[in-house]
């Protein structure tokens, strides 16, 4: 591990369990005629003690990869063993049932459950392919890259300060754009099937330790300011690693469970996340909209792995915000010994007092985890979202990003002018080559990019959705942000409640693609909607130009690849279960720990998302001419209008049409 800072981050404790050791033998003297009694004692004991022996030698590699037990298929419904529910000791109809087996009954409780009207899509307009003389923006695979000429206004360019903006490629990781990686990335990704090939697929759950489930009706912590996780003790849990059964780690503790109560989320209840700097009357620190713009707190969560850029980005983070008072960053900071620290000041402070981690050192929390523990971007986010405490605003940023003078309150006013409490401003980071004003922090940039383009994709870990360069255009709507139908991880900003409702699955190990995709689906679910901001106020260091060299120092976290075979694939299937993407796999095959916690929510269906997005989950297709719909702002003008009067999202009941009968 590296040097210990002066602020001394937070180490979460890893122990390895050890196996129990074989119980001696309790008896060595010969039977005789007179001690049979005595020696049928024994004898039972050793049966029992091999019975014991083999259950604790088995156990370690059982419950590795997140799947134990194969259930015998005559036995009737499969007992969910989620550590969010208790096992019944009979098999009778009280227990839980965690899979749902009928698809269609599944589907119709949904239905009946949910305040939007689910829309049925012809199979033709599904698989329908695109015109031949349309100049739509057909999706590509990503080794093509979109063509800088192409552009949705009939390829004429957009001018800033006299210069002309061409389109640009950008990628959910600056180092999607070299070669080298993406072959790296495809070979872990292709090892990881073949290892879990070998594996037994007919198994469903971990039997974890039994925790309280969700209440019925959830109610909302206080918060308080400051606040740090430092001195929070009692309020770290142990877990279990997600990608080897047999290493716990002792974290933080969510701030709250989610609160949307599996319906769609009152506004008075909304308005209790977030705490404000200054206290009301009563001395009530969660004000809601009553607060000050200014006075609202915003919680910055950052994951970092073995990346020297890290503290860059918190320094930019609080000496451009315009109330840093009001900033708290939570880092997960994945590192090895000789690794810069994300926490660590880049001068020393007897030189350089002004820094911002010199300034502001109690506003960050850092999360050390030692490098070779990454399992990749979702745990690491996870852990992230456990270090959120209430805030009135939540942020999600990549470690390797520059801001814009007053960021923070250029972003509040952008998603507070959508009107919309559920709403994510959320996309793709332009490159900051030419996008800054060195001298006063300001953007040079007049376009933005805008989340729409998304194409099927196979590797060894099975066939998802990802996204591939998105176009980068002048604003279509003016005044506010565009509504926009995906999540992107590398930019996200909104109401706190946002990460306490949508949090990140702890059971996705070794998952790079396809993380964005679940968290839009289960977002859109439980209500929330996405736009693209007007302004872009950080812009994203990529491993090319000037600044290739510096990001192609680099490591990645599937250098550990060889550690963690196999549970990729694993949690894959998950991922794509739970958000109803793969229905041809059994719901059997994947395992269902604590979906009320990680799941879906029934504000929305998946289903009217694909079929408003023109996503075919049986055929594994998209319809083309998406991005025609979003960047032109038909989207945001036709679906806008059934902004609920309380602000609480969009009804998507009032929307009977796919998103290509509006073309």
């Amino acid at each position: 591990m590296a040097s210990t800072s002066t602020s001394s981050p937070i180490m979460p404790r890893s122990r390895r369990q050890t196996r129990s050791k074989a119980p001696e033998e309790s008896c060595s003297s010969k039977p005789t005629q007179s001690a049979a009694a005595a020696v049928l004692i024994c004898f039972i004991f050793f049966l029992y003690a091999v019975g014991f022996i083999s259950c604790v030698l088995t156990l370690p590699e059982a419950n590795n990869r997140l799947l134990l037990l194969r259930t015998n298929k005559g036995e009737g419904n499969m007992l969910n063993l989620s550590k969010y529910r208790r096992l019944p000791t009979e098999n009778t109809g009280d227990h839980v049932d965690a899979i749902k087996s009928d698809k269609s009954a599944s589907d119709s409780k949904n239905k009946s459950e949910n305040d939007d009207t689910d829309l049925v899509i012809a199979k033709s307009e599904n698989e329908g392919e695109n015109d031949s003389g349309s100049e739509d923006l057909r999706l590509k695979s990503n080794s093509e890259s979109m063509s800088e000429s192409q552009d949705l206004d009939d390829g004429e360019s957009e001018e800033n300060d006299g210069e002309s903006i061409e389109k640009e490629k950008y990628y959910k990781k600056d180092d999607e754009d070299d070669q080298s990686t993406d072959t790296d990335e495809k070979k872990w990704l292709d090892d990881d099937e073949e290892q879990r090939n070998e594996e037994v697929v007919d198994s469903v759950e971990t039997p974890m330790e039994k925790v309280k489930p969700l209440s019925e009706t959830s109610t909302v912590p206080k918060s308080i300011w400051p606040v740090t996780t430092r001195n929070e003790d009692g309020k770290w849990e142990d877990i279990v690693h997600p990608g080897d059964s047999s290493i716990r780690m002792t974290v933080p503790s969510f701030w709250s469970l989610p609160i949307h109560d599996q319906k769609l989320m009152p506004r008075a209840k909304a308005m209790q996340i977030g705490t404000c700097i200054t206290a009301d009357s009563s001395g009530n620190l969660q004000r809601g909209d009553t607060c000050n713009q200014e006075d609202r707190t915003i919680f910055v969560a950052i994951a970092s792995y073995r990346d020297w850029q890290c503290r860059f980005t918190i320094e930019s983070i609080f000496s451009r915000a315009k109330y840093p008072e009001r900033v708290r960053v939570g880092v997960v900071d994945q590192i090895t010994d000789g690794d810069d620290q994300c926490d660590v000041p880049i001068k020393s402070c007897d030189d350089e007092p002004l820094q911002a981690l010199c300034k502001y050192p109690d506003q960050v929390d850092a999360l050390q985890i030692e490098a070779e523990l990454s399992v990749g971007p979702v745990f690491a986010r996870h852990l992230g979202h456990r270090l959120y405490r209430g805030e009135y605003y939540a942020m999600q940023s990549d470690a390797h990003v520059t801001y814009t003078q007053d960021w923070d309150v250029d972003i509040i006013a952008q998603l507070e002018a959508t009107g919309d409490d559920m709403a994510v401003l959320t996309s793709y980071l332009t490159d900051v080559e030419g996008s800054i004003n060195e001298k006063t922090g300001n953007s040079l940039r007049a376009t933005r990019p805008i989340m729409c383009n998304t194409e099927y994709e196979s590797s060894g870990q099975g066939t998802y959705l990802r996204h591939l360069s998105q176009p980068e255009l002048r604003a279509t709507i003016i005044g506010m942000p565009q509504l926009e139908p995906y999540w992107a991880a590398g930019y996200s900003f909104s109401r706190g409640h946002f990460v306490v409702n949508v949090p990140y699955d702890l059971y996705q190990p070794m998952i790079f693609q396809g993380e964005e995709m679940s968290i839009a689906v289960r977002g859109f679910t439980i209500g929330y909607d996405f736009f693209s901001p007007e302004r872009s106020v950080c812009f994203h260091h990529y491993g090319k130009g000037k600044n290739k060299a510096g990001r192609g120092k680099v490591n990645h976290f599937w250098e550990n690849a060889s550690k963690f075979k196999g549970v990729g694939k694993s949690a894959m299937e998950r991922l794509l279960g739970i958000v109803h993407m793969n229905p041809e796999i059994s719901t059997k095959k994947w395992l269902h720990s604590e979906e009320d916690r990680y799941g879906i929510g029934n504000v929305r269906t998946p289903e009217k998302f694909y079929t408003v997005f023109g996503v075919n989950v049986e055929a594994k297709t998209t319809i083309p001419n998406l991005c025609d719909f979003v960047s032109s702002g038909i989207m945001h003008r036709s679906f806008m209008k059934h902004l609920r009067h309380d602000g609480m999202g969009i009804d998507y009941g009032a929307i009977t049409q796919p998103f290509s009968s509006y073309l």
